[in-house]
């Protein structure tokens, strides 16, 4: 289960404008820190981050509530925002039932299944007013899959780069519109075969003029990369891989572009051109989630169900096999998350352990201890990121978004009581702080 996704400083004012006026290439398909778009599930490298932005730390049901709209179905993926634009998707059941019976394989694990049709939505809401703009069935019909208790049929988050979104569904498929809601081009990857049906949520990623696909499942798993003006393949490499939930993360090292990719059996750098494996290593856990995140040359890897994993690796010392080799910066094998993805901000690491409220923070270049272990108040059980910006974290869970002090020292600044349940990651837009609860999507500012 994907939860849902900001950005790093980058310490070039050059390279700031370049990031926010392009819109081609890899660099201009990222969110530049500190502009108004949140384009894709965690942001810019995956890293949960942005610079600046002044957003509240205090907010309820009526403090600094911009807006407040309550979104039908049942979707935990992250929204995105792309001008005035703050897309979601979601799966909605219908009152209708296929004329024949389809009957998905039993689980022993607590998972839910359906007899009803859904539609599969992707719906625009205005960021200034709330309102829809429009909303596009992409998809309707019997979901043939259970999905965990906890999660939804929609939990994959969109992506944009300015010009088309990319919306997957999984076992639905991934969709293509325009920014006005048009359908552009679909493609159908086939049934995922999720590990004890706990439901699929690995999102898209974007790199110049490919989007990449990491489709691992119990079944026969690969990476796609697809031309992203078409939906063709452009390659499409075979993976020795079970079931993994995290999404790639796409950077630009010595003028090559690499595909990241983070599972169980190894984690994998492929060359985005060709296809071909750049480097790669062993030692995650089973069930990986949390995605790959990147900045400053390293890229930082981690999962924790049943083990724990944690690794830095330099990326100008990454080719062939890099398992025991000094390309792993450092490690840091314990208290590591399950299904919550890190926050990567200032030359700080902050990660949640397994799935309950206890933040560690380490230093990223060279993984000692900030401070670790500390309790949030009010949150026990967590599937959401944090995530950051300036001088703030936002950890959001059930009924309750947690508000903490960025930097060395650990203070809760605010715990905040809202009328839902948050698996998906808030986002942040200039001002604007944007909450995707089971029912509503929310949007606070300071006023």
């Amino acid at each position: 289960m994907k939860r849902s996704l900001a950005r790093f400083v980058i310490p070039s004012f050059c390279l700031l404008f370049f990031f926010s006026t392009l819109l081609t290439g890899v660099k201009a398909q990222k969110n530049a820190p500190g502009t108004n778009n949140w384009p894709e599930w965690r942001g810019l490298y995956n890293s949960g981050a942005v610079v600046g932005g002044n957003t509240p730390s205090e907010f309820s049901e009526t403090k600094n509530l911009n807006w407040k709209i309550e979104i039908p179905g049942k979707g935990h993926a992250t929204p995105i925002v792309w001008g005035n634009q703050v897309i979601v998707q979601t799966a909605v059941a219908t009152d209708k039932k296929p004329e024949k019976a389809v009957v998905s394989a039993a689980s022993p694990m607590a998972a839910s299944s359906t007899e009803f049709i859904h539609q599969f939505i992707v719906i625009s809401v205005d960021k200034n007013t709330g309102k829809i703009i429009w909303k596009t069935v992409v998809k309707e019909e019997l979901p043939a899959e259970r999905t965990h208790d906890l999660g939804s049929w929609a939990s994959n988050s969109p992506m944009t780069d300015g010009e088309y979104i990319y919306a997957s569904f999984g076992s639905r498929g991934l969709f293509c519109l325009d920014m006005k809601g048009n359908i552009k081009w679909q493609r159908n990857f086939g049934k995922m075969d999720i590990v004890a049906s706990f439901g699929e949520g690995s999102s898209p990623a974007l790199g110049k003029d490919k989007v990449f696909i990491q489709w691992d499942h119990q079944g026969k798993s690969f990476l796609y990369a697809l031309n992203k003006k078409t939906g063709e393949d452009v390659w499409k490499k075979e993976r020795d891989e079970i079931t993994s939930w995290a999404t790639p993360v796409v950077v630009e090292i010595n003028g090559k572009t690499q595909v990241i990719t983070s599972a169980t059996n190894k984690v994998r750098s492929y060359d985005s051109e060709s296809g071909e494996i750049i480097w790669e290593c062993t030692g995650m856990t089973r069930n990986v989630i949390p995605s790959p995140v990147y900045a400053d040359g390293i890229v930082y890897l981690m999962s924790g169900f049943r083990g724990t994993a944690l690794k830095a690796i330099d990326l100008a010392k990454a080719k062939g096999d890099v398992t025991g080799s000094p390309a792993i910066l450092w490690e840091y094998n314990q208290d590591t998350p399950y299904t919550p993805s890190p926050l990567l901000m200032d030359g700080k690491l902050y990660f949640l352990k397994t799935n309950n409220g206890i933040l560690t923070c380490l230093n990223a270049k060279d993984g000692k201890v900030i401070y670790s272990n500390q309790k949030l108040n009010g949150i026990t059980n967590i599937f959401s990121s944090p995530t950051g910006n300036k001088d703030k974290i936002y950890i959001a869970a059930t009924g309750v978004v947690d508000v903490v002090k960025a930097g060395s020292n650990f203070e809760l600044i605010s715990q905040n009581t809202l009328d839902d349940t948050f698996e998906a990651s808030p986002v942040i837009t200039g001002n604007d702080l944007i909450l995707r609860g089971y029912k509503n999507l929310y949007s606070f500012s300071v006023k």
